[in-house]
């Protein structure tokens, strides 16, 4: 793909739900190739992408008036498109394969007692990055990042179990685990934990998810690298016809609890003040012998769809 092309990623469908895939961005050369070997009701899926930019990033390295490219100054960048030799496998345990394990409404579909899939993904990432865009508090202004973070290989385990016990009781959850990168500047390498399980029992919904270490639920939360130590959350609500896994409008009454720790990372974290040098009382995050903080919200709720 040219250097400002932009053409979309490759839609090829596969009998997979591998997570390396085409970007669609310009400015790089790809080779992306995996098979997948059906064993009964199991689905082993191994995957592999070599992708490397035509023009490679503008390193702190260059030196002088070199900067880091950024999409509003430049024609191009390296963003996703960033150098890489990744694999991944994908292991799938599938009864029903009537109902596909990948269809993008498989919560919706999937009528097994039990289905699951559980992948490694490993990037080796010998390169930095261009810089990300990021939004000042009022909401508005952009502005580019000064750097990207650092080389550095990850990894991460992810797992999806389905469980349609009876047409009246379902449970899906998500399992995740892994190194990660900030898309700000902040080089500070996150290893991440978390979950989310869902269970629809006739016309009662419980959302619920825990995460440790991990960014929080905004946009800016990755962009400025902003993690918390623990996240915990459940939502239970009870509706006047029957449940939709997607969410979508309708009359319901639910209660809904949440709970973050705080620490140095975290947004909001103050154990102690200082004097910053223009004379003003700001928070400071490292100042020794304070413990995690914390923050939790209760609120009960009735949306009313028409």
């Amino acid at each position: 793909m040219g250097l400002v092309a932009q053409g979309g990623y490759d839609q090829t469908m596969t009998f997979t739900g591998w997570q390396l895939k085409d970007t669609g961005s310009g400015n790089q050369y790809n080779v992306l190739s995996g098979f997948a070997y059906q064993l009964g009701n199991i689905q082993i899926a191994p995957n592999f992408l070599w992708q490397q930019p035509i023009e490679g990033p503008v390193t702190p390295e260059a030196g002088g008036a070199a900067r880091p490219r950024n999409i509003l100054d430049d024609p191009f960048v390296v963003r996703a498109n960033r150098e890489m030799m990744a694999g991944e496998l994908l292991i799938t345990f599938d009864p029903t394969p009537a109902t596909y394990m990948f269809d993008w409404n498989n919560d919706y579909r999937e009528d097994s007692p039990f289905a699951a899939s559980i992948g490694l993904v490993y990037r080796h990432l010998p390169t930095t990055q261009d810089a990300a865009i990021g939004i000042l508090p009022d909401g508005r202004t952009t502005f580019a990042f000064p750097g990207a973070p650092p080389a550095q290989d990850l990894w991460e385990v992810h797992a999806r179990i389905v469980s349609r016990i009876s047409p009246d009781l379902g449970m899906i959850a998500r399992i995740y685990g892994g190194d990660a990168q900030a898309n700000g500047s902040d080089p500070r390498t996150v290893t991440r934990f978390g979950g989310d399980f869902r269970m629809i029992y006739k016309n009662i919904m419980l959302n619920s998810f825990a995460r440790v270490n991990d960014w929080g639920p905004y946009d800016y939360h990755r962009d400025f690298n902003q993690t918390f130590p623990l996240q915990l959350m459940a939502d239970v609500s009870m509706s006047l016809g029957e449940q939709d896994w997607f969410n979508m409008p309708r009359t319901r009454l639910g209660v809904r609890g949440t709970y973050r720790t705080l620490d140095q990372y975290s947004p909001r974290y103050a154990p102690a003040y200082m004097l910053d040098p223009s004379g003003m009382l700001v928070p400071d995050p490292t100042a020794p012998g304070f413990g995690n903080g914390n923050e939790w919200e209760f609120r009960t709720y009735i949306q009313i769809n028409i």
